[in-house]
């Protein structure tokens, strides 16, 4: 079996990066939806992010994107199609609901990709990758409930299913929620097709594909990319920059080297730096039930980089 070559940066440093420079996200888009609508946020997100990486690849990776098969093409368009539906559903939730509420419920990615890999991708799941799976959903469900239960006289108070139902957050939370079930076939999409071609190559035709349908949802809604402040442009372009090309790209990366299901538990990390964002920026002081959550969905990714060390070590060994 063909040993993969050692990866220059250590995944789990990189992954570290991407969740910081992914965490910048909400802030920058809560900035941006001052002035522009969420669909043309998704749209400028993605063809930027296209446009900035299309003189490298154009000219250095041409002959690759060449020799893609029909198969290999197909995958990089559908996992466009998901990506695309991603950010146009996550960016919207922030328009209903809070940074915390968002990037909680739009992190459950874990979830799903847990759920579909050993089905779609033939991935065992280690047993310390499960164990930190679990810590991570239970940090993620305190996280959840904070924003909306409180405590009183030693009794968790939350209000009942109809007057949740009720609120305008709900809409951003069911938003949330597909933005991760979209993310998390992304996510299995990337790992089928990641290792067979470069990073560069890879992200310009999922990128490229994510922007052609956003910006086709952006028409569609009767929205328009021009006519807003130069402010608003300037937190368009850091959108694309920071959280989209450093972070996420980062991700695509160490998708070459680390399991989709360790990945997508890493991922539960922008929470973190988002809502420490969140009250440096935005004034959101984060509750004790937030402060706990937290460091259970730490807990559960550092036990989890434990086991995909494992795995990996299992796998050397096999070879």
């Amino acid at each position: 079996m063909e040993r993969r070559a050692r990866p220059i940066i250590n995944p789990l440093l990189a992954i570290a990066f991407g969740i910081l420079a992914a965490s910048t996200a909400s802030i920058f888009i809560r900035y941006a939806q001052v002035y522009v609508p969420s669909i043309v946020i998704a749209a400028y997100r993605l063809t930027l992010a296209t446009l900035f990486l299309a003189p490298i690849t154009l000219t250095k990776k041409r002959s690759e994107l060449s020799t893609l098969t029909r198969g290999e093409l197909v995958l990089a368009l559908l996992s466009g199609i998901f990506l695309a539906l991603h950010f146009a559903a996550w960016i919207m939730s922030l328009e209903y609901t809070s940074v915390a509420s968002s990037v909680v419920l739009v992190s459950t990615v874990p979830l799903w990709v847990a759920i579909l890999s050993p089905f779609l991708l033939k991935e065992p799941l280690t047993k310390r990758v499960v164990i930190g799976l679990g810590l991570v959903l239970v940090g993620v469900l305190i996280v959840g409930l904070s924003d909306s239960c409180i405590w009183d006289s030693g009794h968790l108070v939350c209000p009942s299913i109809n007057d949740f139902i009720r609120r305008e957050a709900f809409l951003g939370d069911i938003l949330a929620l597909v933005g991760a079930i979209a993310a998390a076939f992304y996510i299995l999409i990337g790992r089928r097709l990641r290792p067979r071609i470069s990073l560069i190559s890879y992200i310009f035709v999922v990128y490229g594909m994510a922007a052609v349908v956003a910006v086709v949802l952006m028409f569609g809604s009767g929205s328009s990319p021009f006519g807003y402040p130069p402010r608003a442009y300037w937190w368009l372009l850091l959108i694309a920059l920071i959280p989209q090309l450093l972070g996420h790209s980062t991700f695509n990366w160490a998708l070459g080297y680390l399991s989709a299901a360790f990945v997508s538990i890493a991922l539960i990390g922008e929470p973190i730096g988002a809502m420490v964002l969140a009250y440096i920026f935005l004034d959101e002081v984060p509750t004790i039930m937030k402060i706990v959550g937290a460091i259970l969905i730490l807990s559960g990714i550092f036990i989890a980089s434990l086991g995909e060390a494992e795995r990996q070590v299992d796998l050397s060994v096999a070879e």
